[in-house]
């Protein structure tokens, strides 16, 4: 309300200019200028990996990690029939148009661990698997930081199972 006119006006152009320019990759469905994105249009990145995340924002939480080299499939949702979201309004057609292209060889399922998550976690592997590729779940269990005694119990039974030599 206290600003100039003329700063308001650069922000209302600013966004308009970023709703004209940003829209979906065509080939995962994460954020793009073009028509690809900067991962899809890396070379560097490894062509048979794919990581399935529901929506853009996790690709930049994973990308921050700086583990995964491969390319991502956003799905732009999950599965949950009570909000009336099954598997034909989410993006998983062209994950299976991209997996039947041959070149993919894994693909990492980083979905939320909520039910919805799994749900749609079991679905792909379902779609997927018969495909002739690696289809495997990001590991669930206690974050790094955190206290066992605040840790619900579903978190402490993944974290049992998930468990590994040291």
């Amino acid at each position: 309300m206290r600003a100039p006119r003329e700063t308001v006006e650069a922000l209302a152009g600013a966004l308009l200019d970023l709703r004209d320019q940003v829209r979906p990759c065509s080939r995962c469905f994460f954020i793009a200028e073009g028509e690809l994105c900067g991962v899809c249009s890396n070379p560097r990145r490894d062509q048979a990996q794919i990581c399935v995340v529901e929506e853009a924002l996790d690709v930049l939480a994973i990308e921050r990690s700086g583990e995964f080299t491969g390319l991502y499939h956003v799905l732009e949702g999950a599965i949950s029939p009570i909000d009336g979201v099954g598997p034909e309004q989410l993006r998983v057609a062209e994950l299976v148009e991209r997996v039947r292209g041959g070149e993919v060889k894994e693909v990492v399922v980083a979905t939320d661990p909520d039910v919805e998550g799994e749900a749609t976690a079991f679905y792909l592997a379902e779609r997927l698997t018969p495909l002739g590729v690696a289809v495997t779940r990001l590991a669930h269990g206690l974050p790094a930081g955190s206290d066992l005694q605040y840790a619900d119990e579903l978190t402490v039974a993944r974290a049992f199972s998930g468990r590994r030599a040291i």
